[in-house]
């Protein structure tokens, strides 16, 4: 649903207010100012923001790495504000291409058992369960990694 008054792009530094404000959305395991930085100039990874009228409404945040061409999407997050609007979905098809550009074959990433807006999202786009993680989260939530092949780059 991507229309003119969104957009995906790189994450900037004076980025770094929106982005925080985003992470304190999470109760456990919200990244802080420092990390955020560092993510923003780290050469393994793909730190995109969704911005809708002007204002960053959402990120995600994707690592590489040098020995393998499996992708992990880190991180999403959309503002409640801007629920509704296709920006997750924007965000993970962006994301999948970078990953297809930088020779990735496939996308993993972990999500909560319990956040069913993320799984339905999941697994629109291709998703599959990989394996359960009990336990996974930092409050002892219970995940689940997702998989799915990326065709080549056009």
């Amino acid at each position: 649903m991507s229309d003119r008054q969104t957009r995906i792009r790189r994450a900037r530094f004076d980025d770094l207010p929106a982005l925080l404000q985003l992470e304190s959305l999470f109760q456990s395991d919200a990244m802080t100012r420092r990390t955020l930085r560092r993510f923003i100039s780290a050469p393994n990874a793909a730190f995109l923001v969704a911005e809708h009228q002007g204002r960053v409404m959402g990120n995600l945040l994707m690592l590489t790495r040098r020995d393998t061409t499996l992708a992990r999407i880190y991180s999403v997050i959309v503002s409640p504000a801007a629920r509704g609007l296709g920006l997750g979905r924007e965000l993970v098809v962006a994301a999948e291409n970078e990953a297809r550009q930088r020779g990735c074959s496939a996308m993993a990433l972990e999500v909560r058992v319990d956040n069913t807006v993320a799984r339905t999202l999941y697994e629109r786009l291709g998703y599959a369960l990989q394996k359960p993680l009990p336990g996974y989260y930092e409050d002892e939530g219970d995940g689940l990694r997702l998989r799915k092949p990326l065709r080549p780059a056009a």
